[in-house]
């Protein structure tokens, strides 16, 4: 980690960069929830939420870059094994078993709500003034999962009302 970006972190690094492999093990199991629900999506609107759904996974999968990137710039190392992933997870991992669309979506729901509250509480623990750099990271992360929870509410909805 640079010297002055090291002199700014005003919290255990240690303790944040952990903190942030669990994120980055969530993110990659969202990204391929995303993307295997995408593959066996079949129902109402299938073509539609199939695109929502590999959409949300790029996105997942951007998110993971982004934490990787900061956990070594905090000097950390990103995790290694991905069988690590399930341990590390806040939120786990919901396989996609029944394909329906509206079932993807509930799981897919489900998923983001769980993100939602880690990012929320994540960015409680790095407010402006211990690491800005983590805090402006994780507060674009946690508004883009916002934005997918709505985006996956909205594609129920319209299930629903067809």
């Amino acid at each position: 980690m640079g010297t002055k970006g090291a002199q700014i972190v005003e919290m255990d690094v240690k303790k944040l960069t952990e903190m942030l492999n669990k994120a980055l093990a969530d993110e990659w199991l969202a990204y391929y929830q995303y993307w295997v629900g995408a593959l066996v999506a079949r129902g109402p609107m299938r073509p539609t939420i199939q695109a929502e759904l590999a959409e949300h996974a790029n996105e997942e999968l951007g998110h993971a870059k982004m934490l990787a990137d900061r956990i070594i710039e905090l000097g950390g190392t990103p995790v290694l094994d991905p069988k690590e992933f399930p341990k590390l997870s806040n939120c786990g991992y919901d396989a996609p078993k029944d394909g329906h669309v509206k079932k993807l979506l509930a799981q897919n729901i489900k998923g983001e709500q769980c993100a939602i509250q880690v990012y929320n509480e994540l960015l409680k623990k790095v407010m402006i003034g211990r690491d800005p750099i983590t805090f402006h990271l994780l507060r674009k992360i946690m508004q883009d999962e916002v934005k997918h929870e709505q985006d996956l509410q909205d594609l129920l909805e319209d299930i629903k009302l067809s």
